[in-house]
């Protein structure tokens, strides 16, 4: 704008009417850089509810699948405590037929 008056930008700030109208001008710029996309081409809401709905769907599949495995998991780890409280382990040294050793003074 002031390239194409012949002026500088910074006379052109210094006159309050031009100033408020290069602002006016910018505020509209943005406005209309924000324009919403028209009507014709915004999606329904029953469009948009079924595409949440198609995307939500994986979620609950694999929602059900987390809690099925963390059930196989838990049954799974309870057999296991089970098992070593009737079958508690054998120590090492008497699996192999050593028994302890008491060490004395030497």
């Amino acid at each position: 704008m002031a390239r194409a008056a012949g002026v500088s930008r910074s006379w052109l700030y210094t006159q309050p009417d031009l100033r408020a109208e290069v602002e006016r001008l910018r505020a509209e710029r943005q406005r209309a850089s924000a324009d919403p996309v028209p009507a014709r081409q915004r999606a329904s809401d029953a469009s948009l509810l079924r595409r949440l709905e198609a995307a939500d769907e994986p979620n609950r599949r694999l929602a059900e699948e987390n809690r099925q495995l963390r059930d196989q998991l838990a049954r799974v780890l309870g057999d296991l405590r089970a098992a070593r409280l009737q079958n508690p382990p054998v120590p090492a040294a008497r699996r192999q037929g050593r028994g302890s050793t008491t060490i004395g003074p030497c």
